[in-house]
């Protein structure tokens, strides 16, 4: 399995360095179905997934498409997935992506399909790759659902908290994340936005032209 868990995207050259390493196909063939669907639920100027969009468009990569989950059919989406090589999750409410990839039934069906794809993730959609999303360190963001959802999709074995240090997060400090990290067994990387961890299969390494916290480290 082949995983780049990021803060921010594509934001600079190390980054974008290892997201080709990991698709390894030539620019013109990599095809990437972005699944924007943690977004719907945020309020307010988006033009933070705009630069997310804008960052994969001015790379040249073959093809870019659109899959929102929430709103279309498996039997619509499914196909759009399948024919692309790189899965990439946007960023914004962490638990309404959950919640999709759980009502969609694409939680189920991701393993197989990321036997022969990348799973790229920004924000969000890299948080939702560890086993909760409901736990001391990702609860710092504070962020409010509807719903009470607990689990992640287990994809990989220690939790990714995003936007370290930020003006937007106020509590994604190194301080704050060593006091809820006590509370918790698995290894957490905290990631600046100009950071990404790189995952195939069992090796794990971290990208960063920036700073990147480890804690728990097994």
């Amino acid at each position: 399995m082949r995983l780049l868990l990021t803060s921010a995207g594509l934001v600079n050259d190390s980054i974008v360095k290892a997201f080709n390493e990991l698709v390894d196909l030539p620019k013109n063939q990599i095809h990437i179905a972005f699944i924007p669907t943690a977004a719907n639920v945020e309020e307010g100027d988006k033009g933070w997934l705009i630069d997310d969009l804008n960052n994969l468009k001015k790379q040249a990569y073959g093809c870019i498409d659109i899959v929102d989950i929430s709103a279309m059919s498996q039997a619509v989406w499914k196909p759009r997935l399948e024919s692309a090589n790189v899965l990439f999750f946007g960023g914004g409410n962490t638990a309404h992506l959950m919640y999709c990839l759980k009502e969609s039934g694409l939680d189920k069906l991701l393993p197989e399909l990321l036997k022969t794809r990348v799973y790229a993730g920004i924000s969000a959609g890299s948080c939702v790759t560890g086993k909760t999303i409901n736990n001391p360190a990702q609860n710092l963001f504070g962020e409010k659902y509807e719903v009470d959802i607990r689990d992640g999709l287990g994809l990989v074995d220690f939790q990714f908290v995003p936007h370290l240090n930020s003006s937007t997060f106020n509590k994604i400090r190194k301080e704050l994340l060593a006091e809820e990290a006590k509370k918790m067994t698995e290894t957490i990387y905290a990631a600046d936005d100009n950071t990404a961890i790189s995952v195939v299969d069992d090796k794990i390494e971290i990208i960063s032209e920036g700073e990147c916290l480890v804690f728990n480290k097994q």
